[in-house]
């Protein structure tokens, strides 16, 4: 009897010790039913969510990367259905703020201008895009449940995953594969990015042509980070953010009355001329501009952003993103939002040249981090022990060799059927609206594409889509861009 209990808890001990190991299998799925309302019409459809391994040359697997899969039920004709490709940024963000907030068939429990409520939860997307297109949300690695194998250590070749160039390659050849898998290849293809993702399906849009000979239908860049701009200095990036300062000083009634009394959308155009055609040829000459200039550039950029002349000439024209949070509500005790500044900080002191914390990410984690997981484990049915990374260890990243602007060029140049959708939110200030637009005049500099690009703005942040207004719009947005880039059997010609 003493020799079977020992071996029974040497056995139990066993299983213990291999069940405390936080391992991700490599290459797993679990499929779940659901429905929704989209729109007034109810929808079936099927939610697959899994690891898809990343192999190396020699077919090792080297990464698992964690997706969730949706296709509406019932579909005669699969081939001829969008598939919409989703990412987030960061880099090292995990692909849950539009899954969970934008596109996807559940959100987020949150109010209608997007703050948290509690208990914390999600529910039914009315808006969703899942009516029109199927939708693939992608995590890569070291994001949500994605991860490095081995996770830590000197044998993870980092070069192969965590820089631009590494990035976009790897990612396209995983989508080669779970295009594969899925029998994907003859639907009309999508692929949307927000933030830095902007930056990486910018990038993929060629990697996928050239590496893949796969071909995209449409890229869509939300709230997209342009690092040829914001990382470089200089009189464009100096100036640039003035249109998001005067979008911010408006919705807290900070500008002068000759412009609160108008809409947001009549005094934009004037600060964008403004930035354009003065501001940046005035910063162009540095401490040799003439002291008149100065102070009438200073005086017409106080009247555009809710700061006074002084501090503005106190830094020789150039006001950074970070001064504005700090110093804009400063008589009124609070901080702006980086990502959306229309959420409110309460630092320490008022004093100093940035807030101390980005109000808005406080904010959005509340609902984000606990409803991502509660979501994958309770209602799509992955059980695993492995942490949700809503931001991985990706750092240091590799930003060199940029070329991705010119890369979505190529790709445009190259492939008839590739449209382009940016939308941007008005209060976002870390990839602004305004540098939005610049990105996609400096993309095709022959201006012989320019048609097949279209931008949209919206009265929120740099997720836009939290404000149930906003959500409803952008998701509409994407729905025509959707329809109205379909081939349609038109020949890819020019």
């Amino acid at each position: 009897m003493k020799r079977t209990l020992v071996i029974l808890s040497l056995l139990v001990g066993f299983s213990l010790v291999h069940a405390q190991e936080r391992k991700l299998p490599v290459d797993t799925v679990v499929t779940t039913q659901h429905s929704v309302t989209i729109n007034g019409s109810p929808l079936n459809y099927t939610a697959k969510t899994g690891t898809q391994p990343v192999w190396d040359e020699s077919g090792k697997p080297i990464a698992a990367l964690h997706y969730t899969y949706y296709t509406k039920n019932n579909v005669k004709d699969r081939a001829s259905r969008p598939l919409l490709i989703s990412f987030n940024g960061g880099p090292g963000s995990a692909s849950v703020w539009m899954h969970l907030a934008y596109t996807g068939p559940r959100m987020l429990k949150i109010d209608d201008e997007g703050y948290p409520v509690q208990p914390y939860g999600v529910k039914e997307n009315p808006f969703s895009v899942l009516d029109v297109t199927d939708i693939v949300y992608v995590n890569p690695a070291n994001t949500g449940y994605s991860r490095t194998i081995p996770e830590t250590g000197k044998e993870v070749d980092r070069d192969t995953f965590f820089g631009i160039n590494a990035d976009i390659k790897y990612l396209a050849e995983w989508l080669n594969t779970f295009v594969t898998r899925n029998n994907r290849w003859r639907s009309p293809k999508y692929i949307i990015g927000e933030s830095y993702g902007g930056t990486r399906v910018m990038g993929l849009s060629l990697a996928l042509q050239n590496q893949q000979w796969m071909y995209l239908n449409g890229v869509i860049m939300v709230s997209p980070a342009d690092y040829k701009v914001i990382r470089k200095g200089g009189p464009v990036s100096d100036a640039i953010s003035l249109p998001y300062f005067t979008a911010t000083a408006w919705h807290h009634k900070k500008l002068p009355a000759a412009l609160q009394q108008k809409d947001l959308l009549e005094i934009l155009p004037e600060t964008e001329e403004f930035t354009l055609n003065t501001l940046i040829p005035a910063l162009s000459k540095g401490g040799f501009i003439d002291n008149a200039e100065k102070n009438a550039v200073a005086k017409k950029m106080a009247y555009y952003s809710g700061l006074s002349e002084k501090e503005i000439l106190d830094q020789n024209l150039v006001v950074s993103t970070r001064y504005f949070w700090k110093h804009l509500l400063q008589d009124e005790g609070y901080t702006t939002g980086r990502l959306d500044s229309r959420y409110l900080g309460i630092d320490r002191q008022m004093f100093g040249g940035r807030p101390d914390y980005n109000a808005e990410i406080s904010s959005w984690s509340h609902s984000f981090t606990p409803a991502i997981n509660y979501y994958l484990q309770e209602e799509l049915n992955f059980k695993t022990d492995i942490k949700y990374n809503m931001f991985g260890p990706v750092h240091p990243w590799n930003n060199e060799n940029d070329n991705t602007r010119e890369n979505l060029r190529q790709a445009m140049a190259q492939n008839p059927y590739l449209n382009v959708l940016i939308q941007s939110g008005y209060y976002d200030g870390a990839t602004t609206y305004f540098n939005a637009k610049y990105t996609m005049w400096q993309v095709d500099p022959s201006g012989r594409m320019k048609d097949r690009f279209e931008f949209k703005g919206y009265r929120s942040g740099h997720m836009m889509y939290l404000r149930k207004e906003d959500l409803q719009k952008a998701n509409e947005d994407i729905r025509a861009f959707i329809k109205r880039t379909m081939s349609n059997g038109k020949s890819a010609k020019y």
